[in-house]
């Protein structure tokens, strides 16, 4: 019957020798190299080596009986329910722990010094066929469970910080541990120093009586690892976030959804001309981003996904094509960047992202698109002192205004306003068929032109994300272009993320990486703007927040 569970017994065997074997104050300098003379000696009057543990897995409980009579083992009682490995199981399998009938056996073992120790017998049953033999396969190989174990004589907290803190001395790390109420004791594990010569990784401290008070702090420490590992593997996999919600808008698979109700698979899969089964895949990754949900009817998109919808009031689409297409490409060019000083885009597509685009027209229009959307994040600027303030009649002029969006937007909020929007020739035209259909066209004129056709005698000037593009030299240009048009009363805007001062978390910083690298251009702080403005004849006069970290800088000319 030793057949019963086949490489269990041998390992069975080999655990009752070494009980038989070792003491306490041999097996703790083997589990923890240095540890000598007195603190050897404190530490094992305090704990004393009692069992040695290992998970096996019998077909049922006569197998289980059978191998450990084999091994010379006698049970008297029958098993009790595993909290701890069964937990541990769970997580590592990513299954139900209603699933896992684990049970412990502690049967006795005849030491030649007399002292009684015994074998934890971890059980989980696996019956012939069972999806559990996977799980079984994989722990026989990793030996996760098997240990040795001290059972502390007197478990007073204090005892157990200070031998929590011996351990972590010598080399131990926090590995988890629990209570399990069923036997009212609660288990501390550690992972002995990879030096450990005792053959075993794996120390249990075992207290009598329910100390969840002092395991919550070695959980925390076993936790405090994994959770930088954690947080580090979460960053590196952003790239597959990206490109998962550019795929997601490429496909349009947001346009053939709804968020009243859930599509089919079989339908989303039609329309966006995918595989269901690799659609699938995606929509519980996105799933889990919170960008789609799934209900008994199919996928539905939650607000957050709406906006990848073409037809969205402030569809945000284009900046998942631009980000997950060539703003992504450029990406992996950031290290040349940093190296060299050169600007990665220019490095994967020959050159400057203006041009590039210029040349491109379906991709010139996607950027003008990706700028509005990005506008759109700007919805307090029409309310600025600046345009409330405004006189009948008063000139709005957007420099580089792309396709007018933003234009568009304090128009509307300001009938007694008219504008002007400055912008390359092959753009104009967009934003005059744009605003033309907002119903601002008899009052909008629109100037082709680049920055030193900044028109004079206006009221208002505004460059919104425009410096953020270009280094110190080309900035002072354009406001030098701004100043010398500007009469003495008029005011420009300029609206931009601007790095906090403090070094204090803050979108602006993500774009300064990405100013870097896909246009030379780069963020600055309020201070650096105000030199700016100074060297080209402008005063800054204030700043205003905006929503995500963006500010309007208000200045006028000295």
């Amino acid at each position: 019957m030793i057949t019963a569970l086949p490489g269990d017994t041998s390992r069975l065997r080999a655990t009752v020798e070494f009980v038989r074997e070792q003491d306490t104050a041999t097996l703790l300098p083997l589990l923890l190299p240095g540890l000598d003379g007195p603190e050897l000696r404190a530490l094992a009057e305090r704990c004393v080596f009692s069992h040695a543990a290992l998970l096996v897995f019998p077909p049922d409980e006569a197998a289980l009986y059978t191998a450990l009579a084999d091994c010379g083992l006698a049970v008297d009682a029958p098993p009790r329910p595993s909290v701890v490995v069964r937990e541990r199981l769970a997580v590592r399998h990513k299954r139900f722990a209603a699933e896992l009938d684990v049970g412990i056996l502690r049967p006795a073992v005849r030491c030649p010094d007399g002292t009684r120790r015994t074998v934890e017998v971890f059980a989980l049953t696996v019956p012939p066929g069972s999806d559990l033999e996977t799980v079984a396969a994989h722990e026989r190989e990793r030996q996760r469970e098997t240990h040795v174990a001290f059972e502390v004589g007197t478990p007073d907290p204090l005892v157990l910080r200070g031998l929590c803190a011996a351990f972590g001395q010598y080399g131990a790390t926090p590995d988890g541990g629990g209570y399990n109420p069923h036997e009212d004791g609660t288990v501390f594990y550690f992972t002995a120093p990879a030096e450990a010569k005792a053959g075993y990784r794996r120390v249990e401290l075992f207290a009598p009586g329910d100390h969840r008070d002092v395991l919550a702090a070695h959980l925390d420490a076993t936790h405090h690892g994994q959770r930088h590992a954690e947080t580090l593997l979460r960053l590196l996999t952003g790239a597959w976030t990206t490109q998962a919600l550019a795929a997601f808008a490429r496909l349009e698979v947001a346009d053939a959804m709804d968020r009243e109700r859930g599509v089919g698979l079989a339908e989303l899969a039609r329309k966006a001309g995918a595989l269901a089964p690799n659609l699938a895949t995606l929509l519980r990754y996105l799933t889990m981003l919170g960008v789609v949900s799934e209900d008994r009817d199919g996928f539905r998109l939650t607000d957050t996904g709406a906006l990848l919808r073409a037809d969205a009031e402030g569809s945000m689409r284009p900046l998942a094509l631009m980000y997950g297409g060539p703003f992504y490409e450029s990406f992996a060019g950031l290290g040349h960047t940093v190296r060299t000083g050169q600007v990665a885009f220019e490095q994967r597509f020959g050159e400057n992202h203006f041009d590039h685009f210029a040349r491109d027209p379906e991709l010139a229009e996607l950027f003008d698109l990706s700028m509005a959307a990005g506008a759109r994040m700007f919805e307090p600027l029409p309310a600025h002192p600046v345009l409330t303030s405004a006189p009948e009649g008063a000139t709005v002029v957007d420099i580089a205004g792309g396709n007018g969006e933003l234009l568009g937007r304090i128009l509307s909020a300001h009938p007694r306003l008219r504008g002007l929007l400055l912008e390359r020739p092959q753009t104009v035209e967009t934003a005059r068929r744009l605003l033309g259909a907002a119903g601002h066209a008899e009052r909008c004129a629109f100037l082709p032109g680049d920055f030193a056709d900044v028109p004079a005698g206006c009221d208002v000037y505004l460059l919104s994300r425009i410096l953020h593009d270009w280094d110190d030299d080309r900035c002072r240009e354009i406001l030098r272009h701004c100043a010398r048009a500007m009469p003495a009363t008029a005011d420009l805007l300029v609206v931009e993320r601007v790095l906090p001062a403090d070094g204090s978390a803050s979108l602006a910083t993500a774009w300064d990486l990405h100013m870097m690298c896909n246009v030379g251009g780069r963020e600055r702080r309020a201070d650096h703007y105000a030199r700016l403005f100074a060297e080209a004849g402008l005063t800054l006069v204030a700043r205003t927040p905006l929503p995500l970290d963006g500010t309007v800088l208000h200045a006028r000319r000295t």
